[in-house]
């Protein structure tokens, strides 16, 4: 049958105008059963014509216009004196649209949400409101959860930095199961309370989620993920690099770069003296004097740190310093002033690439700041002739000191450091010795952070006790910080090493969750947002 949801009526004639087609149509039956008492009945009361929206017809909008009986009930003592009749597969109570049109709306709706899924419901043949579009959602019923063994959680923001919220994933079936609100340990816990089935719970290293999970799902195993703990490893070895940079830059302005430019000339002069090592180091201005961010990042982290010890909360330090919360949070978490200096005075310039030219060329005889700024500008130099006069102001003498040889950013350290070692280049791998022998400090964390990645691949957690004793055996604070975190969560840790369970497929899912909430435009509530990230294939 072409069209198998008309199959109960009698269609009598189609209108075709600019607008769409409209059917003229009428039940086939000669009566119907009353919905409160089931007698059926065969005695008219009255008729009325209601209006369907129905599917697109080729490209084209269809109204079916119904001439709808109403009957009058045979039973006294039903509570309906009359009632009127349903066509199976075509009418619902108060229904404006045909089960097939409604489908195909909700479709559309949990796919692109309102104002995009009302566009496309319009080309398509389908005129619809965004509001209702909305609405169908909110009433479209929800696929029973069932029996869930493997539960990964994770939380995603409604509003970075402002509210929260938390998605629960099935594992095994790799769909969402519920969306809760906010991310405490609470309605966590509830929601465990009410699936005891629950035999592993995924997570990150958040204390709220262990907590809930704890007091809602005792008897389940709880796994930390491992891109969390490799991350969380990355960051504590960032802070050990930035802490350690300025004397690997030291390392790396005493020495000549493997493959130095034509002119050798330029890397045979002496080295610089050591106030223009400390300029060189971005320590200094062209002046001689303390650059200004510097100055400010010192001013900034004694002023914390003294709150700090005053007792006084985040909350108040951002008050009383008129600072954002995440710089507040930053100074607090710092080891060492030389920590933040490391990220403060280790910013690229546009200039980097082109000074060992500029070098070059003074040290020729051309000592004309335009002549340089539109030599290296013919090059792809980008910035001002006043960025090229602020670099060549301190060559007074006739021949300009040698280029200094940039050392590694901190985080391209980190990158090699976490790499594995087959996978870096020749070049890579030689900086890296390079700095092993300037630091044993980094040499130390590196072996470490080997030792972890073999755990973490092999699968064996087992080992993870005496690993973190040569971790604490080293000087390393950063990393020490890391093994206390990891100490109280450690049942947890050694089953995210030693099982293949992830949180990867709820990271994805968070992903796909950003793009639901995005397509809203920031005005979905967190009820409209479950339901499309529930429903959504």
């Amino acid at each position: 049958m072409l069209f198998p949801h008309l199959g109960g009526v009698v269609v009598e004639l189609v209108d075709r105008a600019a607008a769409g087609l409209t059917m003229h149509a009428r039940a086939r039956s000669t009566g119907a059963d009353c919905p409160h008492c089931g007698s059926a009945s065969g005695r008219v009361h009255g008729r009325y014509m209601r209006r369907l929206a129905d599917a697109a017809v080729g490209g084209a909008s269809v109204v079916i216009e119904l001439l709808v009986r109403r009957f009058k009930c045979p039973t006294p003592a039903c509570r309906a004196v009359t009632f009127a009749e349903q066509i199976a597969g075509l009418t619902s109570p108060h229904a404006r649209y045909t089960p097939l049109a409604r489908e195909q709306l909700i479709s559309i709706a949990l796919a692109l949400a309102g104002r995009a899924g009302a566009r496309l419901a319009g080309v398509l043949g389908l005129r619809v409101a965004k509001d209702t579009l909305l609405r169908l959602v909110r009433a479209a019923p929800e696929e029973p959860a069932g029996e869930i063994r493997v539960l990964g959680v994770d939380d995603f923001a409604l509003r970075k930095g402002d509210s929260y919220a938390t998605i629960l994933v099935d594992l095994e079936r790799r769909r969402p199961v519920g969306v809760l609100p906010g991310r405490d340990a609470e309605p966590l816990a509830a929601w465990l309370k009410d699936h005891p089935e629950v035999e592993i719970i995924c997570r990150d290293r958040a204390g709220a989620y262990a907590e809930g999970a704890r007091s809602g799902a005792p008897q389940a195993q709880q796994v930390a993920d491992a891109w969390h703990l490799w991350h969380n490893f990355g960051e504590a070895v960032e802070k050990t690099v930035s802490a350690h940079h300025t004397c690997v830059r030291t390392a790396f302005e005493n020495t000549v770069p493997a493959a130095p430019p034509t002119s050798d000339d330029i890397w045979q002069t002496p080295p610089p003296p050591a106030s223009a090592s400390a300029s060189a180091a971005g320590m200094l201005d062209v002046c001689g004097r303390e650059r200004r961010l510097v100055t400010r990042t010192r001013e900034r982290y004694t002023a914390v740190q003294q709150l700090l010890d005053s007792g006084s909360t985040l909350e108040n330090i951002c008050r009383t310093l008129q600072l954002d919360r995440s710089t507040v949070r930053r100074f607090a978490r710092a080891s060492s002033i030389d920590e933040m200096l490391a990220k403060a005075t280790n910013r690229s310039t546009i200039l980097d690439k082109y000074t060992p030219y500029l070098h070059q060329r003074w040290n020729e005889g051309c000592h004309n700041s335009a002549q340089l700024h539109q030599e290296i500008a013919a090059l792809g130099f980008a910035g001002s002739i006043q960025t090229v006069q602020r670099y060549l102001r301190p060559f007074k003498a006739a021949t300009a000191p040698p280029a200094r040889r940039l050392a590694p950013r901190p985080r391209r350290i980190v990158r090699w450091i976490m790499t594995d070692p087959g996978n870096l280049s020749a070049d890579d791998a030689a900086d890296l010795k390079e700095i092993w022998a300037s630091r044993p400090e980094l040499d130390a964390a590196t072996h470490h952070v080997r030792d972890f990645a073999t755990m973490m691949r092999e699968l064996q957690g087992d080992q993870l006790p005496a690993w973190m004793e040569r971790v604490l055996a080293d000087d390393l604070p950063a990393l020490h910080s890391l093994i206390n975190g990891l100490s109280r969560d450690i049942d947890a840790v050694t089953a995210g090493l030693s099982t293949p369970w992830s949180s990867g497929q709820v990271e994805g899912q968070v992903t796909r969750t950003k793009l639901l909430k995005r397509q809203g435009f920031g005005r979905a509530n967190l009820d409209l947002l479950r339901k499309r990230v529930l429903l959504t294939p």
